[in-house]
């Protein structure tokens, strides 16, 4: 398979488990490479993301590392085969790669919990919303690039819209909902959608209000995509220019629990939604 000049984050994340497996099993890349007829220049492609690797490949290494995970290599088996084309590729070179490998993300997620202290997260926000947020993050994007940003956004709703879509678990502070980054009417219609939203059999919207006790995760916004298996979910914090994807062991395990912690603050869902009816008529 020919290198591949940007890989996507996807495509590096197949790599980098390749590597870790390799290093569970305590061998070097040229000892794999011997085993394979390979290079090390080869091994060290293919645990980058630059080289592609064929399915067959993916459990011909996985044999040779003894990994006894048979969920882990059918789901990194899975990854090596993927050819989708998705929506998103109709901004690459227009946007930056985080936005596409984000939705790619996304589209393949198993199940999304966030966790929103500043903003509406993205997957509930309205076009007004969307774009009062991007002009005040990066005021000197030319028309085109803030109406593409604005664009690939909605673009990402499909993943709680579309059939059979994924599980959406979004826990807001009341600072969320009250914060107008527009005016107003922006903020009535932003909260109408949450609440509609809300609705979705796949979607759960709780709400943390300020005079609950013991909240102290005002920094603690972040998206947890769930992969096929627990080992290969993802985790990204939230922050004005987007975040880097984390994906060690160590670090997924802190997300899981940090969401655990937002979540025990928040009210359920129905008191949430009533929480919200009576928001609406203060706003």
């Amino acid at each position: 398979m020919p290198p591949r000049n940007q890989p996507t984050a996807r495509q590096v994340r197949l790599g980098t488990e390749l590597r870790r497996l390799r290093d569970a099993a305590a061998m070097t890349a040229r000892e794999v490479a011997e085993l394979l007829g390979s290079t090390s220049a080869q091994m060290s492609q293919m645990e980058s993301g630059i080289a592609g690797v064929s399915e067959q490949r993916v459990r011909s290494l996985a044999a040779h590392y003894a990994c006894a995970d048979a969920e882990l290599v059918d789901a990194l088996a899975a990854m090596a085969t993927e050819r989708t084309r998705g929506w998103w590729e109709e901004y690459r070179g227009v946007l930056p790669a985080s936005f596409l490998d984000l939705a790619e993300l996304e589209h393949h997620a198993t199940f999304l919990r966030t966790a929103a202290t500043g903003h509406v997260p993205g997957l509930l926000q309205t076009e007004e919303y969307a774009r009062a947020v991007f002009t005040f993050t990066d005021s000197d994007l030319p028309a085109g690039g803030l109406e593409a940003r604005v664009a690939h956004r909605m673009g990402r709703r499909v993943v709680v819209e579309r059939d059979g879509a994924v599980a959406y678990d979004a826990v807001l502070h009341e600072s969320v909902l009250r914060t107008r980054v527009a005016d107003r009417r922006v903020a009535l219609t932003q909260l109408d959608r949450i609440l509609r939203q809300s609705e979705r059999p796949n979607v759960t919207v709780r709400v943390i209000p300020f005079d609950v006790d013991g909240f102290a995760g005002a920094n603690a916004s972040m998206l947890y995509i769930g992969g096929p298996v627990p080992r290969l979910d993802t985790a990204k914090r939230d922050a004005p220019h987007g975040g880097p994807f984390l994906d060690a062991a160590a670090q997924l395990i802190r997300y899981r629990t940090l969401f655990r912690k937002v979540e025990s603050a928040s009210l359920d869902p129905a008191r949430s939604r009533d929480f919200m009816h009576r928001l609406s008529k203060e706003l």
